[in-house]
């Protein structure tokens, strides 16, 4: 792995130091000339093979008063201690306002990035009193480590905060009160691949907007337009993200559906259609099988509108609905051009797919505006319906003409559209499983203080 840092024109990477993990390296910036634009400090250590998530509760007795007015705002910072001696911060409690016996909620955090599975190594807990302006108030400090928090809540996991400058300052000073922790649990944390390894089966769907917007297909300008030298944006949509998650799925057979477009032989307008015209088995071999139902339908089917979702990631659900043990998970991938029509009745349709073993795939082609889509992404804000809000963000948008390289190499624009679009997957699968309390067959590897920093692979 090769990890690249740039300031101005200067470029260091973990290869610059070597093989060895846990040291330091640092380049300077030459950007200006003449003048020193700054220095970077990159340390580097290896992770241990502990995939643990602790959750714990802290509460603080008689803090120090630090608000002129009122008490104390205060919270609690964590640091991971680094084999060289440092520091780094790994958690940050909330603020609890204006008391100086504050209860803080749980928090959950892996094992690794507080002690990387080193039971033994110290964990050093500052406490502050908050201000608006930043200028955050030290109120003490204190130091444990896993092992000690790991008896749980007794006597041992009381600790005194101690100001080590008002320590020095009064005579008679004691401590700035004490912290005790309420709570203490683990639990296994899950990849990925260990739901894969222990059979859970990857279904993919895509369905593929056919509205007119996109222009006539037998013109060049039409986003559907089947030039015989290279693919289109949907093609190239469906190939980059349908080839990498086609190996998850173990028949390789897909549904394929379009929507917004008029069907033979009346003319009737669907918003759910098979690409391959079979109603009662929708199923295409592989991605080339989908392309050549697609190029098929666009011979046989009237480009019409609207541009309606909720349609196909209902069908979907339908089919999530009826698998919700953790053995299949489904992916709906929407290739589309436009503006949506039916917002409510998506926003719907997505709130109810987000209790189900399902995520949502879109990627936007053209040059229309995309601002309902990122609305549905719901990175920022969750998406609700009717007042209630979505159980978990299970929809990634992306605008396709993100990823079109400036060469012209279309190879690398759908190896950078796969890896964006593919990338919270992995994670809204893990989402489903813990909050349906799902765990694999397959343990992960073991995590005990003998297990030491011994090398893991990252997923």
């Amino acid at each position: 792995m090769v990890v690249l840092l740039v300031l101005t024109s200067a470029l260091l990477t973990l290869l610059s130091f070597g093989s060895t993990l846990s040291s330091s390296s640092q380049a300077s910036g030459e950007g200006i000339p003449g003048k020193k634009c700054g220095t970077i400090i990159l340390t580097a250590e290896e992770l241990g093979n502990c995939r643990d998530c602790v959750t714990m509760q802290f509460c603080a007795n008689k803090l120090d008063k630090k608000d002129f007015f009122g008490r104390s705002d205060p919270f609690m910072v964590f640091y991971r201690s680094n084999e060289d001696g440092t520091f780094t911060i790994c958690h940050k409690t909330e603020v609890v306002k204006n008391t100086l016996n504050p209860v803080w909620k749980p928090f959950s955090i892996p094992v690794r990035a507080l002690c990387n599975g080193d039971y033994d190594r110290s964990i050093k807990v500052e406490i502050y009193d908050w201000d608006r302006d930043g200028s955050h108030d030290f109120i003490g400090e204190f130091t444990t480590s896993y092992r000690e928090l790991s008896r749980g809540q007794s006597q041992f996991n009381v600790y005194e905060v101690v100001n080590a400058k008002k320590k020095v300052k009064k005579r008679r000073y004691v401590n700035s009160g004490t912290v005790t922790l309420l709570s203490f649990s683990v639990e296994a944390e899950h990849t990925f691949l260990d739901y894969i390894k222990a059979g859970t089966q990857i279904h993919f769907t895509v369905a593929i907007d056919f509205t007119a917007s996109n222009g006539n297909p037998s013109q060049s300008t039409s986003l559907h337009y089947m030039n015989p030298y290279q693919m289109n944006a949907y093609a190239m949509a469906l190939k980059a993200v349908g080839e990498i998650i086609q190996d998850y799925d173990s028949d390789k057979m897909f549904p394929a559906l379009g929507f917004g477009a008029k069907l033979p032989p009346d003319g009737r307008v669907s918003h759910e259609f098979p690409l391959n015209g079979n109603v009662d088995n929708p199923y295409c071999n592989g991605m080339e099988g989908i392309l050549e139902a697609y190029h098929q339908s666009l011979k046989t089917v009237q480009l019409y509108g609207p541009t309606n979702f909720a349609p196909v990631i209902s069908h979907v659900a339908r089919y999530a609905a009826a698998v919700e043990d953790g053995s299949q998970y489904f992916v709906l991938l929407i290739i589309t051009d436009g503006v949506i029509s039916d917002m409510a009745q998506t926003k719907e349709a997505i709130v109810n797919a987000a209790k189900l073993p399902m995520s949502i795939i879109i990627v936007g082609v053209g040059q229309a505006e995309f601002d309902a889509m990122v609305e549905l992404d719901g990175d920022d804000i969750r998406i609700s319906s009717r007042g209630k809000l979505a159980e978990r963000d299970i929809v990634q948008f992306v605008p396709f003409r993100d990823y079109m390289d400036r060469t012209g190499n279309h190879v690398l624009s759908m190896a950078r559209l796969a890896k964006d679009v593919l990338a919270e997957i992995p994670d809204q699968l893990i989402s489903y499983m813990k909050s349906r309390g799902i765990k694999p067959n397959q343990t992960p590897s073991d995590c005990s203080p003998e297990a030491g920093l011994s090398p893991t692979s990252t997923i």
